[in-house]
């Protein structure tokens, strides 16, 4: 959903929002995806901070939202281990020294949820020399597009009729059931449970572009895999309204002054994670698969072997 505009941190250029205010990175910036939130043992230099209730931030100038999973209590008294799995927002505004941190984090693989027409418009991620990223899209059905085009009309009745009257929210909710319902996103999520579960003495890392929805269901689903009680995991989903909202509300003042949208609040519902749209996969999972361990094995194709195996990695 609406991806956050750096603000003069973008490959370590110093500028205005309004002097770089291009129509491309307004409407990259506004629109995200629509696909569509205790001591580490992590590298010094890139160790994160404590945040929200203990969640543990990587922070970063060209990301806002990119978090060790790790920390969590899990059922028996265990805990998910710190410094083995990561969840972000997109990598592609990172500037030198964001590169630098996140090669401390000793990554082995980032996998990226962005569709192709996401990384066209707001670039492909930074990386540190020799990481590659495995390209692993989660569909919209065409959502993003729609979004794109009514904020580059810059028509407000266009706008009104896409996302008012509660229509943006029930757009979300329409995505996140194809979390659930499309073949091709559930295959793209159980690759990363099984990346996940089989990713040897490196790190992983997946992200979308807000790091919210697709990046949110992901983890999600492998933290309840992991044992981790649901409020928690509900926390850890909602947390990125706290890490986006500074550069969310910035987004929404910039295409006001840009003169592409007279009512930028219509994009708030996009901007957020609600529990509404959490709720409407987990009704899917149940009515199609009939709950979680359902949506696993046959939905994601994720077997009980590899589940352990994620246990045995991740949780100490």
């Amino acid at each position: 959903m609406p991806r956050t505009y750096r603000t003069g941190h973008a490959h370590g250029t110093g500028h205005t929002y309004a002097a770089a205010l291009s129509r491309r990175r307004a409407l990259g910036a506004a629109l995200g995806t629509v696909t569509a939130l205790a001591a580490a043992p992590v590298a010094a230099a890139a160790q994160g901070r404590p945040a929200t209730g203990g969640i543990r931030q990587i922070p970063l100038k060209g990301a806002v939202n990119v978090r060790d999973i790790g920390g969590y209590r899990t059922r028996g008294r265990g805990r998910v281990r710190y410094g083995l799995v990561y969840r972000a927002d997109a990598l592609s505004d990172l500037t030198d020294a964001d590169v630098a941190r996140v090669d401390g984090l000793r990554l082995a693989e980032v996998v990226d949820f962005r569709v192709p027409f996401e990384v066209r418009t707001d670039g492909a991620d930074r990386l540190p020399a020799g990481l590659a990223v495995t390209a692993r899209s989660v569909s919209d059905g065409g959502q993003y597009e729609q979004l794109m085009a009514a904020i580059g009309s810059k028509d407000p009745a266009v706008q009104q009729e896409l996302l008012g009257n509660g229509k943006a929210a029930a757009a979300m909710r329409a995505t996140y059931r194809m979390f659930v319902t499309d073949a091709a996103n559930r295959a793209r999520f159980g690759e990363t449970l099984r990346d996940a579960a089989y990713g040897g003495r490196g790190a992983l890392l997946y992200h979308c572009t807000s790091g919210k929805d697709r990046t949110g269901w992901m983890t999600y689903v492998l933290l309840s895999l992991l044992g981790v009680d649901q409020r928690a995991v509900e926390r850890d989903y909602l947390a990125s309204n706290t890490f986006r909202a500074a550069h969310d509300a910035e987004v929404r003042e910039g295409l006001r002054q840009a003169g592409l949208m007279r009512d930028p609040d219509l994009l708030i519902p996009v901007q957020e994670v609600r529990m509404e749209y959490l709720d409407a996969a987990r009704e899917q999972v149940r009515c199609a698969f009939g709950g979680l361990r359902g949506y696993v094995a046959e939905g994601l194709g994720v077997d009980r072997r590899t589940v352990g195996m994620l246990r045995a990695r991740l949780v100490e």
